[in-house]
């Protein structure tokens, strides 16, 4: 079975570069919807000055990603990839139209109902983003490093590209009459637009690119079940023969994968709690007031997404990208030292050493998340490839889900802060 897929080499070149740029629009769509909300969290903050925006938004989405993944994992196997990832693109697609609905139901104006009915919204965004990050991830291990390079890739995208629209959107709009109104619903329809999109990509592009057919076959081939509806899409009768010897070998459990990868996963976890402990809530409600004014968060959130974007890409150059278990663990270890650094700057440093520590934190999470999530799945056979992606997502979601709750403790001591 093995030399059947050596011997056809040749067809794993066709689409690979296609496929890598539909990666990363795939990747953009995962998340523009949810970096679109952080993005515009000013507009949220001028409506809903009372209710800490960035903060329980952030804490609302996570605590349904978190459960969705968990369940989506434990059933992984048996589920429809192709169906789950689509459903998790439409539902982005309804639910960023919703936010657009909500705000012209409601013009613009505040109060608790508008407010619960936007935690709603967010709540969906969560069980999308559990649906379809889970979906992707743990689809394309079972294919080459470099398609999880480029989802990864296109998250980062998605942060450093709402970023740039807002801070032009800021500028050009913002002093008008509702200006800010303008720029957020300008955000929301690029959103919409964006995983609309990428509904259509994943249904009728993805699946029919010569490569992507190849690794599919393959991991039928090795016994994964996931992969049955997009060989279909793609014109393709799932002939996996159950009589070879490498379908006969027994996939490890879920524990068993956990157990061989666990520090990987406690890793991502830990890359995460430290970053959404400080991004978005910190940057906007503790950093204080500086030269830049109300640009001065917007700048933050921008160097952040712009260096984090850059950090998923440095893996690329093969002598930064590091593989070592221990070397991941040393790294993701020391970031730590990132929290007195946030707290002492705020405290008594100014914008530009705020700035340089915003960049690091975006830097070394784009590049220790790209590294872990390329490297984990080698040696592994296509279903157990899956898996691994599905329980890696959980940590690094329960990672965020941690983060954010963590990130409440910076309001200790600030007056009015509850």
């Amino acid at each position: 079975m093995a030399d059947r897929y050596e011997n056809q080499a040749p067809e794993k070149l066709q689409g690979k570069y296609q496929a890598m740029v539909v990666c990363c629009i795939l990747g953009i769509g995962s998340l523009v919807s949810w970096n679109s909300m952080l993005t515009i969290a000013d507009y949220y903050y001028q409506i809903f000055p009372d209710y800490h925006p960035s903060r329980v938004l952030t804490l609302v989405y996570q605590p349904f990603a978190f459960v969705t993944i968990l369940i989506l994992a434990y059933h992984e196997s048996k589920i429809n990839t192709r169906k789950r990832n689509l459903f998790g693109y439409i539902l982005y697609t309804v639910s960023t139209f919703l936010l657009i609905v909500l705000d012209l139901a409601t013009k613009g104006h505040g109060g608790i109902g508008p407010y619960l009915g936007l935690c709603a919204v967010v709540a969906s965004f969560g069980l999308a983003d559990a649906t379809v990050q889970g979906g992707m991830i743990g689809d394309l291990s079972l294919m080459c490093p470099e398609f999880i390079q480029s989802f990864m890739g296109g998250l980062a995208v998605s942060g450093a590209l709402t970023s740039a629209l807002r801070l032009i959107t800021k500028a050009a709009v913002d002093k008008s009459n509702d200006g800010q109104r303008k720029g957020a619903m300008i955000f929301l329809a690029i959103s919409t637009f964006i995983e609309f999109l990428c509904v259509i990509l994943y249904a009728y592009v993805f699946p029919k690119l010569p490569i992507v057919k190849y690794y599919r076959r393959k991991a039928a081939s090795e016994g994964s079940k996931t992969v049955s509806a997009d060989l279909a899409a793609a014109g393709i009768q799932n002939q996996s023969d159950s009589t070879d010897d490498d379908s006969k070998m027994l996939r490890l459990n879920n524990r068993e994968l956990l157990l061989q990868n666990i520090d990987y996963a406690v890793n991502l976890f830990l890359i995460y709690v430290l970053t959404l402990s400080i991004f978005p809530g910190f940057l906007y409600e503790n950093t204080g007031q500086h030269g830049l004014g109300d640009w001065y968060a917007l700048v933050l959130v921008a160097m952040y997404n712009c260096w984090d974007l850059v950090g998923r890409y440095t893996p690329l150059v093969k002598w930064l990208k590091i593989e070592n278990r221990k070397g991941l663990t040393i790294a993701v270890l020391s970031r730590f030292l990132l929290i007195p650094a946030f707290y002492f700057t705020a405290k008594y440093g100014d914008q530009g050493w705020m700035i340089m520590l915003v960049s690091v934190l975006g830097l070394t999470n784009g590049h220790l998340t790209v590294c872990i999530l390329t490297t984990a799945p080698k040696g592994y056979k296509g279903p157990e490839q899956n898996a691994l992606g599905n329980l890696l997502v959980i940590f690094l979601l329960g990672g965020i889900f941690a983060g954010v709750a963590l990130d409440w403790l910076w309001l200790i001591g600030k007056k009015n802060a509850f």
